[in-house]
């Protein structure tokens, strides 16, 4: 999915009634740091190529190399425990060859902490990475979803989670669904 954005607008209802909502502080995001430094280790050394993070049912969806066909879900309490990663195998990426290289991992996750946190209406509700395509995933609370390559994520950065000019909100825009791709 090379330097491609797709952009797919959600349940209309969803959008009709997003300025009567508000973010509710999850369990991930009373945990982020600790939440973002799991899916770092997992995507870099604990063999997952895909892990998404659903921030408002505090879980996380993981896909390992070893398996690629199951995923394994974690749940609310279970991610935070201090042994957690332990319990989960060193596994090499030796002989694989992800598109998006371990070293810009920690960047997306910092963008994914300013887009959850930023605004407390328009805010990501889950977003995965994945290693091998390169492809970031992104649901916000407006039910706009977004699937863009690495590359061009960090160039579009404007676009996710910025509010309009005037303070005015109209929920296509601000949630980045301006139809462009």
């Amino acid at each position: 999915m090379p330097n491609r954005w797709l952009q797919v607008k959600g349940d209309p209802s969803v959008r009709e009634f997003l300025f009567q909502q508000e973010r509710k502080e999850s369990l991930f995001d009373q945990h982020l740091d600790q939440v973002h430094h799991i899916m770092l280790e997992l995507l870099t050394s604990r063999g997952a190529f895909h892990v998404k993070a659903h921030y408002s049912s505090s879980q996380l969806t993981v896909w390992f190399f070893d398996d690629p066909y199951h995923y394994v879900v974690y749940v609310r309490e279970e991610v935070l425990l201090p042994d957690f990663l332990e319990r989960l195998p060193v596994r090499s990426y030796e002989g694989r060859h992800p598109r998006l290289r371990a070293e810009r991992i920690p960047a997306i996750l910092a963008e994914f902490r300013r887009l959850r946190t930023a605004d407390s209406t328009i805010y990501l509700r889950n977003a995965s990475i994945n290693r091998m395509n390169g492809t970031i995933g992104m649901t916000f609370s407006c039910d706009g979803s977004h699937y863009i390559d690495c590359d061009s994520f960090f160039s579009k950065l404007e676009h996710f989670g910025a509010a309009p000019a005037g303070g005015s909100h109209d929920p296509d825009s601000a949630c980045g669904m301006d139809g462009t791709s």
